[in-house]
């Protein structure tokens, strides 16, 4: 056979090598067997020498064409066999898409910023806007420009973390009142202020050292006592049932004058008298009452052309009469059986 048969004979050669081959690394194999220093196209090259110049021509040639023809056989084998592994894993590991997903636990809304949201949507609805500030205030705005000067003896109502002589965590939202005063410049004021605050106490069934307040602020001309008690009534009414009915109890706040105590009625016993409202018939739920002259003038106020009130409600007091908690606790352990009662089903 010559060497230009021999040429001839490779492609057919490979075909038949190439038609069960399913697998890289056979393909890899063969490949060497026969583009190797060993195979047939090194042979043929090798046996060149004993040619003349003519036939070296021929066959250099003819070695070079069909030497690429099958590379690019090799080369077109190795993709398929590529594909079809891919193809065949897309098989083994395709999802069904409409098969029903793994049911994971989710969580919901804590019930405190349940009762801010609404207290938030109530309010919203009415027109006022949310205001927010700092938790780490100054003496200044949380005790001196609420008619609290340093050694008024009404500091001791509320035992305060400070962190320097001028530095404290806040214990009440009021400072949010006062920065929006004096941010207004003696311009009407719409505000509630949802936040956290710190005092002091003994944690227990009913305190914590650190809570939640939303304390309101409206002011303008002609405002009364009388638009404060409409705030707070719709407000009994939302948070509870259309029923409820509150009344103002005479009381004494540093920033507001006159200051009242409210109470909601019962919704235990309806008002009638039971165990949980001692038998008066009547839950105290916050502070409120009209803004003092002192501190309308402090923040640039003119106490002749511009009136208003405040209010201030413990978040954990409306959450605990709403959802009928008895211990303040129970918001602040992250118990899961404890907030999933809470949780929307979807």
């Amino acid at each position: 056979m010559t060497e230009l048969e021999k040429l001839n004979q490779i492609p057919e050669d490979v075909e038949k090598e190439l038609k069960g081959i399913d697998d890289l690394n056979q393909l890899q194999q063969k490949k060497a067997l026969f583009l190797g220093k060993k195979g047939p196209f090194a042979e043929i090259m090798n046996n060149m020498k004993n040619l003349g110049a003519d036939a070296k021509k021929e066959i250099g040639m003819a070695t070079n064409k069909i030497k690429q023809a099958i590379e690019a056989k090799f080369e077109e084998k190795r993709k398929a066999i590529e594909d079809a592994i891919i193809q065949k894993k897309l098989e083994q590991e395709k999802i069904d898409v409409t098969l029903p997903g793994v049911a994971l636990p989710v969580g919901g809304i804590h019930p405190l910023m349940q009762t801010v949201m609404d207290l938030e949507d109530l309010y919203i609805s009415m027109g006022y806007s949310v205001a927010e500030g700092p938790e780490i205030e100054t003496d200044e705005f949380c005790f001196e420009k609420l008619n609290l000067p340093k050694g008024h003896p009404a500091r001791d109502m509320q035992d305060t973390f400070y962190i320097n002589p001028e530095l404290l965590l806040r214990s009440q939202t009021s400072p949010v009142q006062v920065r929006t005063m004096l941010e207004k410049k003696g311009e009407p004021i719409k505000i509630i202020c949802p936040g956290k605050v710190y005092r002091r106490d003994a944690d227990d069934a009913t305190h914590s050292h650190q809570f939640m307040q939303c304390e309101g602020l409206v002011l303008g001309p002609n405002i009364t006592l009388a638009d404060l008690k409409g705030a707070l009534l719709e407000m009994a009414r939302k948070m509870f049932d259309k029923d409820r009915k509150i009344r103002l109890r005479p009381s004494f706040f540093p920033f507001t004058e006159p200051s009242v105590e409210v109470d909601v009625s019962c919704g235990i016993c309806g008002g009638k008298g039971c165990s949980t409202c001692k038998n008066s018939g009547w839950i105290e739920i916050l502070g409120a009452g009209m803004v003092n002259d002192n501190v309308l003038r402090m923040s640039g106020y003119d106490p002749k052309k511009i009136q208003g009130f405040a209010f201030g409600i413990g978040v954990e007091r409306i959450a605990m009469l709403k959802y009928k908690i008895d211990d303040i606790r129970n918001f602040y352990i992250n118990d899961v059986r404890f907030l999933n009662q809470f949780k929307e089903e979807k």
